[in-house]
């Protein structure tokens, strides 16, 4: 081993090769046939269940989770996609502690729910690898655009498939999936999984996906409407928020997205450098994400600051957790006043906040934290907008005639997976009333 967590600066190869390895891997390891088969026992089957109504994709759970109990998966499976094609990923990455499982009826009165994520991920593991279950209607002759191939453009676009419609995916990236393939912390979807649940949907047919092709420069929206008979915008929030603090732009202070993508599309995680003394801004799933990965990477040391108390986080008090018993250390109500260094960061200097009736403001006491990596984890922000759409609040409101929006990119819902494979769902079933009006 060439370097240690001790080895100053940012490096590789911290760990040993075998570390890395279990680092890594499935963090939520799943649910044998006799483990799904308990859990399932313990729902309640509730009539009008407050899970199915907490859930944004709305997916029966009731059903499903009886289907498993009465030893069919793959009949619980079939419940599942019909209202969320990507379950798979959704079991894995969705935050089950704050939707379905927390308005759970044994989570009310015991304070431990029916391990839904787990039973779905139980289900369409089950199932995937038996093929595809639904078939296409008859050809329409529509052609639909999707730009994004994330969430939203590949829910929007098995759904128009799956009703006779020619799909083309536009995609700027190299490979399809969107946050899934690139935007989730690795131990969360190993084994390749997010590229294996886009080949199986991809089953489908009738829908053809070309990657490298980013909208405003190999295609605009002017000539994607005259060529399609629709078009679905569901291109994310490309750009990311600044830390609004001196000295950001040196070495050693990077976007948290950049370096979680970089870590998952590395084939040999021991060449990929993290600094000894890491230090993420934020407070949502991706600054948990890049703080606990850098963690499992071999910093030593490791905390997350965000400018507001923990009940503010919009990480889940499950992530939240999960980062402690990793090492993360977590600081809150402090925001960055400046990055220090002679041209690479080598600390960063804090303000402790205070909420106001009028906001937050800055007190005057401060602390510095040694730092060599620092990553900003504050948002992103919608960016390359066409001009013939409008934004507000960083989101598209209203379209033009012929245009649909969805996912992260448009107004409405939470920036989550499973709200934009509901947006996509939904958006493609307003483009195929719309296509096949009298």
């Amino acid at each position: 081993m060439s370097n240690s967590p001790l080895t100053p600066g940012i490096v590789p190869a911290r760990l040993p090769a075998a570390d890395y390895a279990r680092n890594f891997g499935d963090h939520a390891p799943p649910l044998d046939r006799h483990e799904a088969l308990v859990a399932a026992d313990r729902c309640y089957f509730c009539h009008d269940a407050p899970c199915v109504t907490a859930c944004p994709t709305s997916i029966d759970i009731p059903l499903f989770i009886r289907q498993i109990a009465t030893g069919t998966p793959e009949a619980a499976a079939k419940t599942i996609w019909s209202q969320n094609i990507l379950g798979g990923i959704c079991a894995r990455v969705c935050p089950t502690e704050t939707l379905c499982e927390e308005k759970c009826v044994r989570e009310v009165a015991e304070g431990k729910p029916v391990e839904i994520g787990r039973l779905q991920r139980y289900a369409t593991d089950t199932a995937m690898p038996k093929g595809h279950p639904f078939r296409r209607a008859a050809p329409t002759g529509r052609r639909v655009a999707v730009v994004g191939a994330g969430p939203a453009g590949l829910s929007c676009a098995h759904r128009l498939a799956m009703k006779g419609h020619e799909v083309v995916v536009f995609e700027k990236k190299a490979k399809a999936g969107g946050l899934n393939e690139y935007g989730i912390a690795s131990y969360k979807a190993t084994g390749g999984f997010a590229q294996a649940e886009v080949d199986w949907l991809l089953q489908i047919g009738g829908i053809e996906v070309r990657t490298g092709m980013e909208l405003g420069r190999d295609l605009t929206l002017e000539g994607l409407r005259a060529e399609y008979d629709a078009v679905f915008l569901g291109i994310g929030l490309q750009g990311v928020n600044s830390l609004r603090a001196e000295g950001e732009d040196k070495a050693g202070v990077l976007n948290a997205v950049d370096f979680i993508a970089e870590l998952r599309q590395s084939g040999d995680l021991s060449g990929l450098p993290v600094g000894r003394d890491v230090v993420v801004i934020g407070g949502g799933m991706t600054a948990v994400d890049a703080a606990v990965q850098s963690k499992l990477l071999g910093a030593e040391n490791v905390t997350i600051v965000y400018r507001r108390g923990r009940e503010k986080m919009s990480a889940s008090g499950y992530e939240q957790e999960h980062a402690l018993a990793a090492g993360v250390r977590i600081i809150h109500n402090a925001a960055p006043l400046r990055i220090l260094g002679n041209g690479r960061a080598d600390a960063v200097e804090f303000a402790y906040t205070e909420e106001t009736p009028t906001g937050l403001v800055l007190k005057d006491e401060t602390f510095t934290l040694k730092a060599d990596q620092v990553f900003k984890a504050i948002g992103q922000v919608l960016t390359g907008l066409p001009a013939d759409l409008n934004a507000a609040g960083g989101k598209i409101v209203g379209a033009p005639a012929k245009v649909w929006a969805g996912g992260d990119c448009a107004a409405g819902g939470e920036d989550l997976t499973v709200t934009a494979v509901a947006e996509g769902r939904d958006a493609a079933e307003a483009i195929h009333r719309h296509l096949t009006a009298a």
